[in-house]
């Protein structure tokens, strides 16, 4: 059976423009102009992935209030931005909100379907057994790479896509500076210098909630950052 797409998009053009990439690869795809078409259709039923606009016509910040009903009714549905607007406050809102990625419209339709296919994958892989052959150990730090999950002291740490191969990157050569562009590169995003540290310092707030003394990950200063041998 296809994975069901949604598409959240005021505009009709770009709309279609997605159904139809998306329809050649075999997904089934859903349409939705507005957030209250949205949210009647899945209070009713669930697609496997979501791809929402902020702004919805006169609805300005309508994604986004979409995007938290939905987190809240579906804690591990995907949920991804696609959206004109690329400010660094905007992009840090998505991710509070509980999105897990966050692409602006004048991505490729590769690089898209690239992301598309990297959140399904999660998600299908949350639904089975954890293989151990898949886990990388770094003391109190373990990452499945099958399933895209982090524990820290044996407890789940919640980190979005791009968070979760910016920690890979960090771990993988303990003790070895990662510049801003080698972890871009690592997550598959393009950003700017201030949306790495933006994420660095998210990645940075959620493993404090777990771990008041969490220092792993330390800056080099005008270089980049590394993950300290524990």
């Amino acid at each position: 059976m296809p994975h069901h797409i949604a598409i959240v998009e005021d505009e009709q053009a770009l709309a279609d423009n997605y159904r139809e990439a998306l329809q050649r690869l075999g997904f089934h795809v859903s349409h939705f102009s507005t957030r209250e078409q949205a949210r009647r259709q899945f209070a009713e039923a669930l697609p496997d992935l979501a791809i929402i606009d902020i702004g919805l016509g006169d609805d300005i910040e309508g994604g986004f209030e979409l995007c938290r009903q939905l987190r809240a009714q579906a804690p591990l549905l995907p949920i991804m931005f696609l959206t004109a607007r690329d400010s660094e406050i905007d992009i840090v809102s998505g991710f509070r909100l509980g999105a897990d990625d966050y692409l602006t419209k004048d991505i490729s339709q590769t690089h898209m379907l690239a992301r598309i296919n990297a959140l399904l994958r999660r998600a299908q892989a949350l639904t089975v057994p954890e293989a151990s052959e898949h886990r990388m150990l770094r003391g109190s730090l373990a990452l499945s790479l099958e399933r895209m999950t982090v524990h820290w002291q044996e407890q789940p740490v919640d980190l979005t896509v791009t968070e979760f191969w910016i920690i890979h990157a960090l771990a993988e050569r303990v003790g070895h500076v990662k510049n801003r562009q080698q972890l871009m590169d690592a997550a598959s995003v393009v950003l700017d210098d201030n949306t790495v540290t933006s994420h660095v310092k998210r990645i940075r707030r959620k493993f404090k909630q777990l771990d008041p003394g969490f220092d792993a990950i330390e800056t080099a200063y005008g270089l980049g950052y590394r993950w300290r041998d524990q």
